[in-house]
């Protein structure tokens, strides 16, 4: 086979230099230190920025004339600078909670990647060496950066899960079990589409202390019980729908069989399961979903999956999967997918 010349191949060099780790973490920089909501479309000096931030005032300015360039403030004479359009996705108040996600990736889950040879070699997640805990029990002992992910989970992980649920037809199903459901925002999407309907939220007491002031907030708090627990123990019996929704991409296929395993206990013969997921794009190209699934492997030791692997999963779990419907997505997103299956 003849070699490869350079123009016949991606070039690897500025893939890595232009895709590598600098780009996250100068994002990070500017979400942890809030410069989005610092900025408007008034220019301000690097100094003030440096002073309401607490940072140096020429490292800033190097970070700020970056972010200039990736086209997330403008850049002005002076050392001044201002927010552009596209980076106001990183203020606070931003919908879709893009900055807490940012801020999520790029801490204590970044710093794991120093160790991404010991997930390569064992098959095992570098976070728990790098930290000394598995991500869930790190999360427990370190109650500002439990905060940061049940903020990130309430918002950025949830517009694609309560875009799908919108569009599924729940005909016939007066109640649902929102398993390892926060602090019930996607619940409470469902009901407030669904009047008649009641349900259950139930996840860790650590995640469930906010869900009665926020299900409060949403206006359902009267159709919901809150039900404190581990999926892993039991799951609350005789609903007509169960929905897990971003659950199971955190758990290895042998974790996932013990959460189906719960789920299935506890649905009646006529209940219905609901997944909603991310699902691997098969064929050729690179796909957001790929380093995703390299993600979930390095910091919880999960995975994603294709449309093969749910099937196969679930049969192995006792389930018949119904139907499987891929939602829409833009170009460079997550492809997500909504999966209903029924106990065999």
């Amino acid at each position: 086979m003849p070699a490869l010349t350079p123009s016949q191949g991606p070039d690897l060099m500025q893939l890595y230099h232009m895709g590598g780790p600098w780009i996250g973490q100068t994002m990070y920089v500017a979400a942890e230190l809030g410069l989005a909501d610092h900025l408007g479309s008034e220019p301000k000096p690097v100094t003030e920025l440096a002073r309401v931030t607490e940072a140096n005032e020429d490292a800033l300015y190097r970070f700020c004339r970056v972010l200039a360039a990736m086209g997330v403030l403008h850049a002005h004479p002076d050392k001044h600078f201002s927010l552009t359009e596209a980076g106001a996705i990183l203020r606070s108040d931003a919908p879709g909670g893009f900055r807490y996600g940012v801020m999520l990736q790029s801490g204590a889950c970044f710093r794991s990647w120093t160790e991404v040879m010991h997930t390569v070699r064992t098959g095992k997640p570098a976070f728990d060496k790098v930290h000394g805990a598995a991500y869930y029990d790190y999360l427990e002992a370190n109650p500002a950066e439990n905060e940061l992910f049940n903020r990130t989970m309430g918002v950025t992980s949830l517009a694609p899960a309560i875009a799908a649920l919108n569009r599924y037809d729940f005909t016939g199903i007066k109640s649902v079990v929102d398993v390892g459901g926060g602090v019930g925002t996607l619940l409470a999407a469902v009901l407030k589409l669904n009047p008649s309907m009641t349900g259950v939220v139930q996840d860790l007491a650590t995640v469930t202390a906010e869900a009665p002031g926020h299900l409060a907030e949403e206006g359902v708090a009267d159709r919901v019980e809150v039900v404190s627990g581990s999926f892993f123990d039991s799951v609350v019996p005789g609903a007509d729908a169960y929905v897990l929704s971003r659950v199971l991409h955190n758990w290895s296929d042998e974790d996932c069989l013990k959460i189906l395993g719960r789920v299935h206990e506890a649905m009646p013969p006529h209940a219905r399961l609901i997944v909603v997921d991310s699902v691997v794009r098969e064929g050729g190209g690179l796909h957001p979903s790929m380093l995703a699934d390299l993600f979930m492997m390095v910091i919880l030791g999960g995975k994603e999956r294709t449309e093969q692997d749910w099937r196969d999963l679930l049969a192995a779990a006792g389930f018949r999967m119904t139907r499987a419907v891929q939602a829409e997505s833009a170009g460079d997103t997550l492809v997500h997918a909504l999966v209903e299956a029924v106990p065999r």
